[in-house]
């Protein structure tokens, strides 16, 4: 009777409340959650002067929060803490311009995604690079914890110089001071980034290699995934989405693609 009624009470808490089978903890069984997100990317993930957090991926982090009926605390991270916090559990989830790759699919599981955006390149405001191929020769930014200057080199097979440094306000500085020809990663964090500058630096608008930005959380959490998901749904629907992207970014970005609930991942 005992061991009838301990499975009873397993099936119940996992189909109610979400928590954890062998331990670990869903976010579904908190109050609160402490989410990820980048401190160091205007219009994207931003602290402020005052210790606040602003940008698309903190409204995006509050709707998904407030889906989930959870309260929340920020975390600012850069680039190569993201897998970091997830593992070491100082954050419960990540939204932190976090793209899905298989590689980091093995330490960390992913919602979504939320946002599906390209690789582009900021240049200086006389350059001529229009395309990935103009890269040729030339020196590229990387910042620590991205591998997109790098996949520019090993996907698209162009010998570039990748030239490391540790955050992208230093990558701006370098390109400013013609130590690199350009900074190259996701669409949304360089417009962000030009946009704060203000010195002329713009876009290329070269548009390749699609990046699909998702929620990190911790790896087995699969019913906290499915229940952001189905959060990520909701804000495509409701029109959400699509209200942050012209808040942050301008009803121009609406024009560069269709906003439409992307295909997920699935929660594996």
């Amino acid at each position: 009777m005992k061991r009838v009624l301990t499975v009873l009470l397993l099936v119940v808490c996992v189909a109610v409340t979400g928590c954890g089978v062998g331990g670990q903890e869903s976010i579904l069984d908190k109050d609160e959650l402490v989410i990820g997100v980048r401190s160091d990317l205007p219009s994207v993930g931003f602290r402020k002067s005052d210790g606040t957090f602003e940008g698309f991926d903190v409204d995006v982090a509050r709707y998904l929060a407030d889906k989930l009926g959870k309260e929340v605390t920020f975390l600012g991270v850069l680039a190569a803490q993201r897998e970091k916090v997830l593992i070491d559990g100082r954050a419960d989830l990540v939204v932190a311009t976090f793209t899905i790759d298989q590689d980091r699919k093995r330490r960390v599981l992913f919602a979504g995604p939320y946002h599906i955006s390209y690789q582009d390149i900021l240049i200086r405001p006389d350059e001529r690079i229009a395309n990935v191929r103009d890269l040729e020769g030339r020196r590229i930014c990387e910042v620590q914890g991205s591998n997109a200057a790098q996949r520019v080199v090993t996907e698209r097979g162009v010998k570039a110089e990748v030239v490391p440094f540790p955050d992208y306000s230093r990558c701006l500085a370098a390109l400013k001071s013609e130590q690199v020809d350009a900074v190259t990663t996701n669409d949304v964090i360089l417009a962000g980034l030009a946009k704060q500058d203000g010195s002329g630096l713009r876009l290329a608008n070269a548009l390749f290699n699609e990046q699909r930005t998702g929620v990190g959380l911790a790896k087995g959490d699969v019913a906290g995934c499915e229940a952001v998901n189905r959060a990520i749904t909701r804000m495509y629907q409701d029109g959400t989405a699509q209200k942050l992207l012209r808040k942050w970014f301008g009803e121009s970005w609406l024009q560069r693609g269709i906003v439409a609930v992307p295909q997920f991942e699935g929660c594996s």
